[in-house]
């Protein structure tokens, strides 16, 4: 579990469905990410995608909740998720995060977003990450270069231009 001042971010389990669905099912929220909501059945696949990368990669998605009142926030991890894009990204782990409408424009997403890369820093050690953004997502931008992230390129991905961002862990990053 991570904890930020805020926020809690834990593995995902079989009481968070409802929450999951709910979010990934509402239009307002997968517009960029794959444009359309997501079935019951869709999100069932995703909330144990979610627990299978911890398993398989030692790192993977976090349940986000307030501290507060335990009120779902959304969902934000890394995976290798063996996207079509080129060059390929190989083994290098995938920031993402998605958050529940009601929590948008407060600073969760960059809060949580410090938090696990705090995590793969520290507790992982891995030097480097990579996201992906659509273009138009000007609020995902935002919080990627607050991350730290900067453009590596634009890549195609699902046949639509996409930003591949890239993070290096700040001790590990060159010197200018």
């Amino acid at each position: 579990m991570i904890g930020t001042a805020r926020l809690t971010l834990s593995y995902h389990t079989r009481a968070d469905f409802d929450d999951v669905h709910a979010m990934w099912s509402d239009p307002a929220v997968v517009r960029f990410i794959n444009g359309r909501p997501l079935s019951e059945q869709e999100s069932w696949f995703r909330l144990l995608r979610y627990r299978g990368l911890w398993d398989l990669l030692g790192y993977g998605y976090w349940c986000v909740r307030t501290k507060a009142d335990g009120r779902y926030v959304g969902d934000v991890g890394f995976g290798n998720f063996h996207r079509p894009i080129k060059p390929a990204l190989g083994d290098t782990p995938e920031a993402g995060w998605v958050l529940a409408s009601w929590a948008h424009g407060q600073g969760f997403a960059t809060e949580a977003l410090s938090g696990m890369l705090d995590w793969m820093d520290n507790v992982r050690g891995i030097d480097r990450t990579v996201c992906l953004v659509a273009p138009e997502n000007a609020p995902s931008v935002r919080v990627a270069e607050k991350g730290g992230y900067r453009l590596l390129r634009e890549v195609l991905f699902d046949d639509e231009p996409t930003l591949l961002l890239e993070r290096v862990k700040p001790e590990k990053r060159p010197v200018s």
